[in-house]
Protein backbone atom coordinates (compact mmCIF):
# COMPACT_ATOMS: atom_id res chain seq x y z
CA UNK A 1 0.00 0.00 0.00
CA UNK A 2 2.21 2.84 -1.43
CA UNK A 3 -0.23 5.47 0.18
CA UNK A 4 0.27 4.25 3.67
CA UNK A 5 3.93 6.01 3.33
CA UNK A 6 2.97 9.48 3.10
CA UNK A 7 0.99 11.80 5.67
CA UNK A 8 -2.62 12.40 4.69
CA UNK A 9 -3.48 14.43 7.42
CA UNK A 10 -1.68 17.58 9.72
CA UNK A 11 -3.61 19.09 12.56
CA UNK A 12 -2.38 21.78 15.27
CA UNK A 13 -4.87 21.04 18.49
CA UNK A 14 -6.87 24.41 19.55
CA UNK A 15 -9.47 23.40 21.58
CA UNK A 16 -8.96 24.53 25.66
CA UNK A 17 -12.47 22.93 26.68
CA UNK A 18 -9.95 19.61 25.90
CA UNK A 19 -7.45 19.28 28.96
CA UNK A 20 -6.23 15.80 28.94
CA UNK A 21 -6.61 12.80 26.87
CA UNK A 22 -10.58 11.50 26.56
CA UNK A 23 -8.81 7.49 25.12
CA UNK A 24 -10.81 9.22 21.74
CA UNK A 25 -9.04 10.08 19.08
CA UNK A 26 -11.24 12.53 17.73
CA UNK A 27 -11.03 14.38 20.60
CA UNK A 28 -7.44 13.86 21.70
CA UNK A 29 -6.63 15.09 18.60
CA UNK A 30 -8.17 18.71 18.75
CA UNK A 31 -6.70 19.13 22.30
CA UNK A 32 -4.97 22.61 22.96
CA UNK A 33 -1.08 22.24 23.08
CA UNK A 34 -1.12 19.07 20.93
CA UNK A 35 -0.42 18.65 17.19
CA UNK A 36 -1.01 15.74 14.99
CA UNK A 37 -0.42 13.76 12.06
CA UNK A 38 -2.07 10.69 9.92
CA UNK A 39 0.01 8.29 7.35
CA UNK A 40 -2.12 7.03 5.05
CA UNK A 41 -5.38 8.00 3.87
CA UNK A 42 -6.50 11.64 3.67
CA UNK A 43 -9.80 13.07 4.31
CA UNK A 44 -11.24 13.29 -0.05
CA UNK A 45 -14.33 16.05 1.78
CA UNK A 46 -11.31 18.07 2.53
CA UNK A 47 -9.25 18.14 -0.48
CA UNK A 48 -6.98 15.20 0.09
CA UNK A 49 -5.85 13.06 -2.39
CA UNK A 50 -3.69 10.25 -1.26
CA UNK A 51 -5.61 7.07 -1.22
CA UNK A 52 -4.55 4.41 1.24
CA UNK A 53 -6.48 1.63 3.66
CA UNK A 54 -4.56 3.17 6.42
CA UNK A 55 -5.19 6.30 8.47
CA UNK A 56 -3.61 6.11 11.36
CA UNK A 57 -3.62 9.13 14.04
CA UNK A 58 -0.30 9.83 15.97
CA UNK A 59 -0.57 13.12 18.40
CA UNK A 60 2.24 14.48 20.41
CA UNK A 61 1.61 16.48 23.35
CA UNK A 62 3.69 19.82 23.25
CA UNK A 63 2.57 21.44 26.46
CA UNK A 64 5.52 19.54 28.66
CA UNK A 65 8.45 21.29 26.55
CA UNK A 66 7.62 21.48 23.27
CA UNK A 67 7.91 23.57 20.67
CA UNK A 68 6.13 24.58 17.28
CA UNK A 69 8.17 26.59 14.71
CA UNK A 70 6.91 28.45 11.27
CA UNK A 71 9.21 29.78 8.64
CA UNK A 72 12.28 29.19 11.03
CA UNK A 73 10.36 31.16 13.86
CA UNK A 74 8.99 30.04 17.32
CA UNK A 75 5.25 30.19 17.67
CA UNK A 76 4.11 28.02 19.88
CA UNK A 77 6.07 26.97 23.37
CA UNK A 78 5.06 24.32 25.70
CA UNK A 79 1.52 24.27 23.88
CA UNK A 80 0.65 27.94 24.71
CA UNK A 81 0.49 30.51 21.44
CA UNK A 82 3.65 33.16 21.95
CA UNK A 83 1.39 35.81 20.18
Amino acid sequence: DDGARRVGEFGIGCNRGITRPMRNVLFDEKMAGTVHLALGAGFPQLGGRNESALHWDVIKDLRGGGELHLDGEVVQRDGAWLQ
